[in-house]
């Protein structure tokens, strides 16, 4: 809805309406409430009257240089866009009359000039102090506040008024910590949470950016917004970009900030769903209803973060090991878990989940190979393999069906479904087998632990059949080959199981030579070698 002006008067005390017993001051205070009525148009159809005292008005028209108030507005918008003109305009002192013009204006019927007014403090607050303190001091916060409050109950909340106020606060917000405590004192808890309910793209974004900005610098607000208190602004921002995503990257700063740099990542995980992991990792009960699609779709978050700032974040323990107890729990569904042609999101919360805190494990473990095994990476890796992270792959690995390689070369024909293979399980996602051969190939590079136990448990074998073609599992071979070449390094025992599989004539089984590599063994060395038959 647009309002227009329609016209401007300025109504003028008559000397009838004057005491003259009254002080001269007293006349003074009696012109100051003066009012200018802008009679606006609205929807064609109606009269809104909306009342601006006279000297706010005056301000603004002799600033703007124009007879008329929406004039007046756009010019200074345009003034104010350089550092130049903002310092001009802080020094005549406009963003008191713009915050008294705002308070003045009605919503919704005076929208157009509200944009307008919010447009302008926004650009007057770009990197301009001056301004910045004023704003504080008119306690232009919670004003900012009262307007997107209002904005935000109607049927259908108003996305443009809020974006804009948002901007405001966030650019104020990068003046300084001074500034940052008094727009979260205003808001915090309360404020921030009405706007995070609301689901738009164009107001969650710069929410998280106010959100970020508060907080940048401050472990105190941060631990305050991921309290007892705060916590459901940040389930309220996941939810609300879950169902309408993100356009900027400060919903993933924030939670990186939270959750991955920070040590909330269970608490907000168990506000997000109706079981949350516990915190030793050890139940792994499984519910058909044990995780929410909410809680599906943060991992999926913080597993895009944690991929795409590998280099930059050092996992701590904790954090692994609680990731490692939500996938133990979330495997339950293996056992009723049909194939499914699509990786995730599949659309179930389970598989999802069981994708994603995979994903998660997978990154984790490979912080050692990509940023160089001589930094101090902490002791997350060694919380997971102390677990028992590596059997349960394996075990896991085991039990899936046969990559469509191998299958055809055992079952020479026979469909894949058959009733022969009743007995083992199906990739509940596509790529949930190259997933799990991924993890463990992270976790060999440059381990003699984990290699010597893969060799003890006897899964060599197992993992030589990872490295074919599979229709379910894109990248399988790449990640099988990768993992098996890290087993072999460094590590003579592994290689002589190898030689001795070669000599049993093992290593020419049906199964290896459909992967479409071979096994050469250096007749002087006797050390093994993948070779692509190709």
């Amino acid at each position: 809805m647009i309002v227009e002006d329609k016209y401007i008067k300025i109504e003028e005390d008559s000397d009838e309406d004057v005491d003259d017993d009254q002080p001269t001051h007293g006349r003074a205070m009696a012109r100051d409430v003066e009012y200018l009525v802008v009679t606006t148009l609205l929807d064609n159809t109606a009269l809104q009257e909306c009342s601006v005292p006279q000297h706010v008005l005056r301000k603004i028209l002799s600033a703007g240089n124009s007879s008329t108030l929406v004039n007046s507005l756009e010019n200074l918008i345009q003034v104010c866009r350089t550092a130049d003109g903002r310092a001009g305009l802080a020094s005549k002192d406009i963003l008191p009359p713009a915050i008294q013009l705002i308070q003045s204006l009605p919503y919704p019927s005076a929208r157009h000039l509200l944009t307008l007014c919010l447009k302008l403090v926004r650009n007057l607050c770009a990197g301009e102090i001056a301004n910045h303190n004023s704003f504080v001091q008119l306690n232009g916060g919670a004003l900012i506040s009262n307007v997107s409050n209002s904005a935000s109950l109607s049927l259908e909340p108003d996305a443009g008024i809020i974006r804009m106020g948002l901007q405001v606060l966030a650019n104020v917000s990068l003046a300084g910590q001074q500034h940052q405590r008094a727009i979260w004192q205003q808001l915090f808890p309360k404020e921030f949470v009405a706007l995070a309910r609301v689901q738009s793209r164009e107001t969650c974004d710069p929410l998280c950016m106010v959100i970020y900005a508060c907080g940048d610098g401050s472990p105190e607000l941060f631990a305050q917004l991921c309290s007892a208190r705060g916590i459901t602004i940040v389930k309220e921002i996941v939810n609300t970009t879950a169902a309408v995503g993100c356009g900027e990257d400060w919903y993933k700063l924030l939670l990186s900030r939270t959750c991955l740099e920070g040590p909330y990542f269970q608490s907000l995980f168990s506000n997000l769903g109706f079981v949350g992991a516990t915190e030793n990792g050890e139940d792994t009960e499984f519910r058909v209803d044990a995780f929410s699609a909410e809680q599906a779709f943060f991992l999926r978050c913080i597993s895009d973060i944690l991929n795409e700032r590998l280099q930059e974040i050092t996992v701590p323990s904790d954090l692994a090991f609680c990731v490692f107890g939500i996938f133990k729990k979330s495997i339950g569904i293996l056992k009723s878990a049909t194939r499914v042609k699509s990786g995730h999101p599949t659309g179930s919360s389970m598989i999802d989940v069981l994708g994603y805190s995979l994903t998660i494990l997978r990154d984790i473990c490979a912080q050692k190979s990509v940023r160089g095994s001589n930094e101090d990476l902490g002791d997350a890796l060694d919380v997971l393999l102390s677990h028992g992270l590596i059997e349960l792959l394996l075990c896991l690995l085991r039990d899936l069906e046969p990559t469509s390689v191998i299958w055809k070369a055992i079952k020479q024909g026979e469909e894949r479904d058959g009733p022969k293979s009743s007995s083992l399980k199906p990739c509940p996602y596509k790529g949930f087998q190259r997933d799990m051969v991924a993890v463990i190939g992270n976790c060999t590079y440059k381990s003699k632990l984990v290699q010597d136990e893969i060799r003890q448990r006897d899964w060599i074998l197992l993992l030589l059949q990872q490295c074919g073609l599979d229709d379910d599992n894109p990248y399988l071979r790449e990640w099988g080959i990768w993992c098996v070449r890290d087993l072999f390094q460094g590590n003579e025992e592994n290689e002589r199981v190898v030689v001795e599989l070669e000599l049993q004539g093992a290593v020419d089984t049906p199964e290896i030579a459909q992967l479409g590599l071979r096994v050469e063994v250096n007749p002087n060395t006797r050390r093994p070698k993948l070779v692509n038959v190709s």
